[in-house]
């Protein structure tokens, strides 16, 4: 299916890795030029050429913390006028929450919810002048089940799903669609270092907790980066143009409901 997007833009935040670079690589096949971004320069530059080189698409890299100003200037410096916002951003660590003080729920909130709303203030103007717009935020199935343990991270990303929900009905009218997709258990760096401190805080081996993490999934397996990139891709494309303010769930079935 062409998707319709060949010649758009966009901004793909924390994607030199994981969840981020597997919404640049399927938005990159759908040629969109892309502007990436991470914290790590040496992961950054090496995902920037291997998208190119898989693509053919220009690939921009930003190094920079999208939770500053600063890091938001050089994204918005280097596309001013994005035609597609993904907000992803890493999340806090594993924690009892009986330990976080405020200055760590503070940081939590900007991390999940202050940051994707400030770069959404900043691109729908351009978005509505040009008729379309797509802002995909991936936060997590934490925001409709417990993980004991990211309470912080599920509570921001919480927020946030709730912030958008009027500024989506508003922003439908001008094309722009913002739209929520929440991973379950996938295979990247968060879930396996989640899994070694459930692990070690429970006395048992990394591949005994992975196992039981696993089993817990109806589908039986972990979720691969790319199937969160085409869900993502898809929510960009001319063809979604119609689905705004949801909470797409990508979790093999883990979140039980209707």
């Amino acid at each position: 299916m062409d998707l319709g997007l060949k010649g758009r833009t966009a901004i793909v935040c924390a994607s030199s890795r994981g969840l981020g670079k597997a919404c640049a690589m399927s938005l990159a096949r759908e040629g969109v030029a892309l502007i990436i971004n991470g914290r790590d320069e040496a992961a950054l530059a090496a995902t920037r050429d291997e998208i190119a080189k898989a693509t053919g698409v220009k690939v921009t890299a930003i190094a920079a913390d999208v939770g500053t100003k600063a890091g938001q200037d050089a994204l918005l410096a280097a596309c001013p006028e994005p035609d597609i916002l993904i907000n992803n951003n890493g999340g806090p660590p594993l924690k009892d929450f009986r330990e976080l003080d405020r200055d760590a729920l503070l940081a939590g909130v900007v991390q999940n919810m202050v940051t994707p709303i400030e770069l959404i203030q900043r691109v729908v103007p351009a978005m509505t002048r040009k008729g379309f717009g797509r802002i995909v935020n991936i936060t997590s199935v934490s925001v409709k089940m417990p993980i004991l343990g990211l309470d912080l991270s599920s509570g921001a990303r919480a927020g946030l799903t709730a912030f958008m929900a009027g500024p989506a009905r508003e922003l439908a009218a001008h094309n722009i669609t913002v739209n929520h997709v929440l991973p379950g258990m996938f295979n990247t760096d968060r879930l396996r270092n989640s899994t070694g401190r459930m692990a070690r805080m429970q006395g048992r081996s990394e591949d005994d907790m992975a196992a039981q993490r696993k089993a817990t999934v109806p589908a039986r397996r972990f979720g691969e980066a790319h199937e969160i990139g085409e869900v993502c891709a898809f929510l960009c494309s001319a063809q979604a143009g119609y689905i705004t303010g949801q909470s797409i769930l990508v979790d093999g079935g883990l979140y039980n409901s209707v």
